[in-house]
């Protein structure tokens, strides 16, 4: 073998063991690469050691919006967000131009704070970030932020806080409810209109650190952090002036009377719109906290009761629409009566004995118990619970606010003669106020029932959200409500006007005792009534609950309350008088 021929050799060895090394090396890139590649696969995909987490306690996402103004029906302001600033500072930004006596030099005077103190204060470096201020108010920081960039000073931050306020206090508390921004929770128009009141258009996220310095990415936007974008304003049927009348009428009746608590609500029988909704106790939504569960509790929907002799107008009228009486039936009344070891007798039977015979108008005059339960006789027990059904009880009026209460309704094959009579006089039952505003409401409209809300809504929704059930024939509720203005003109009851027929009945009834076994001894007292009759605009309804002091009756508890509702109502809403008013002859 030549030189020649060995040197060929020799090269070929050379490049044939770079080549194996090559394949080699290219085989543990590739391993490597496949080995990274897994890495972070297993990283960012299954995050085994919580990155992802540990990285957000990092940052904050901020989607800052404002909750949109709640106002009532003429435009005043109700609910609003107010922006509050708390004020940081971090000792890590210090300088020996941005010492923290300087700091404390500048900010002190702007938020009212010592000098010496502040300097003290936020020299301490064993605190990576110290709180200067809390619930600075926004004049205030605008007059601060000048102050940090005129002087350049990058350790003081500014956090916005957005704090919900109810600049009438107590005023319509249980209708608006209250929301908290920090625990998200809410009640009322603030829970039930929540997705309106947070809907907003264009949203400006952004992220900061920890300590409140801005994070910004491509897709940022630099202008984000100063806007606020607010969410949907939301406008109720409340009337301020009626909400107004109502709360202070309540009030006055309740601590006259020494009464647990109670509820006056006013709505628009044609299109039903809660023109006011009081309730006794309140509490100031802007310090909800510091209310009682009591205090808090909405009632008038939660809350059910026997409704009394106001639910004989319900009677009454089912047998009428069933044809088992007219407007000229005579009714029996032998003022006394006994199922079993019960006894039933009209409130005046001492006084008045057995009427005999009487006729619709006599019933609801002298709310005769045992007249009821004459009528209520009339109907089998499925005639009668189905009527009650059309009326809406058993069920939810639909009312847009959280809470309400389906009441009790038993089913007819659970019911006997007992259960019947009771029901015909108010009792054997228990419905909630809105309830019973729903079911009288459909006397006052032709016999049709709308769903009460509390909400303004847009005809497209309102399409949605507001139900029309016809309940009666316009002829039926023409003839009750006939009825029950001659019942209130014949007597000297306080709910008589002198401007208005008003179609209107009282109520007492015992309270049920706390653990559910008979009755407490206490007294609810209650009026519900529309007007004018000849085209019914309003409907009230009034309820005191346990009246301590004086005669507890309808007529003297909720009655006066009632009086002065719809007197003050009527002027308000500037209603037409339906009383010929008698004409004095001068001589």
């Amino acid at each position: 073998m030549g030189y020649g021929e060995d040197k060929k050799v020799k090269n070929a060895e050379r490049n044939r063991r770079c080549n194996n090394i090559t394949n080699v090396l290219d085989i543990l890139y590739i391993f490597i690469i496949v080995i990274l590649l897994i890495h972070l696969l297993v990283l960012q995909i299954i995050d085994p050691r919580h990155y992802r987490e540990r990285g957000k306690m990092l940052r904050a996402s901020r989607d800052f919006e404002l909750r949109g103004d709640i106002f009532d029906r003429n435009g005043i302001k109700l609910a609003t967000d107010r922006i509050y600033y708390n004020i940081y500072a971090r000792p890590v930004d210090y300088s020996k131009r941005e010492t923290p006596e300087k700091v404390a030099h500048q900010i002190a005077p702007v938020l009212g704070l010592n000098e010496k103190a502040l300097s003290k204060k936020i020299s301490d470096r064993s605190i990576k970030v110290h709180s200067v201020k809390k619930n600075v108010d926004r004049d205030t920081a605008q007059k601060l932020m000048k102050v940090i960039s005129k002087n350049n000073f990058r350790s003081i931050s500014l956090d916005k806080k957005d704090v919900r306020e109810y600049p009438q206090g107590v005023f319509a508390s249980h209708v608006l409810g209250f929301y908290n921004f920090d625990a998200d929770v809410s009640d009322g128009v603030e829970y039930s209109a929540k997705d309106k009141l947070e809907h907003v258009v264009k949203a400006t996220g952004y992220q900061q650190t920890r300590d409140g310095k801005i994070i910004y990415k491509f897709s940022t936007d630099p202008v984000a952090p100063t806007m606020n974008p607010k969410g949907l304003d939301v406008t109720l049927t409340i009337d301020a002036a009626i909400q107004h009348v109502c709360e202070k009428e309540l009030f006055k009746m309740v601590k006259e009377k020494g009464a647990l608590r109670g509820a006056a609500i006013v709505m628009n029988p044609k299109n039903g719109e809660i023109l006011a909704y009081a309730v006794y106790p309140t509490y100031d939504p802007n310090h909800f906290q510091k209310a009682s569960n009591t205090a808090i509790r909405n009632w008038p929907l939660v809350d059910v009761y026997p409704p009394g002799s106001t639910f004989k107008i319900i009677t009454v009228t089912s047998a009428m629409e069933l044809g088992k009486i007219n407007e000229n039936s005579i009714i029996p009344d032998q003022g006394i009566m006994k199922y079993g070891n019960y006894t039933i007798k009209n409130y005046d039977y001492e006084q008045r004995g057995a009427p005999g015979r009487i006729n619709l108008v006599y019933l609801f005059e002298h709310s005769s118990n045992v007249g009821s339960v004459n009528v209520g006789k009339l109907m089998t027990y499925k005639e009668f619970y189905s009527m009650l059904k059309k009326f809406g009880y058993g069920e939810k009026s639909g009312i847009d606010l959280p809470g309400e209460s389906s009441g009790l309704l038993a089913n007819p094959k659970h019911w006997d003669d007992g259960i019947r009579m009771t029901m015909s006089y108010g009792y054997g039952t228990s419905v909630s106020i809105m309830q019973m505003v729903s079911a009288v409401s459909a006397l006052a409209n032709n016999g049709v029932r709308v769903t009460p809300h509390i909400i303004k809504y847009a005809p497209e929704e309102e399409e949605e959200k507001i139900k029309r059930i016809p309940t009666i024939s316009p002829k039926t509720a023409k003839t009750i409500t006939k009825l029950l203005v001659q019942s209130v003109n014949n007597g000297k009851s306080t709910i008589k006007s002198d401007l208005y027929n008003i179609a209107a009945k009282t109520g007492t009834s015992r309270k049920p005792a706390a653990n559910g076994k008979g009755y407490s001894g206490a007294m609810y007292t209650s009026t519900i009534g529309y007007f004018p009759a000849n085209d019914p605009q309003v409907l009230v309804y009034v309820v005191v609950d346990s009246a301590s002091k004086g005669a507890v009756w309808g007529n003297t508890v909720a009655g006066p309350v009632f009086h002065e509702i719809t007197e003050q109502v009527g002027r308000i809403l500037d209603i037409k008088p339906d009383k010929v008013q008698k004409q004095t002859t001068k001589h």
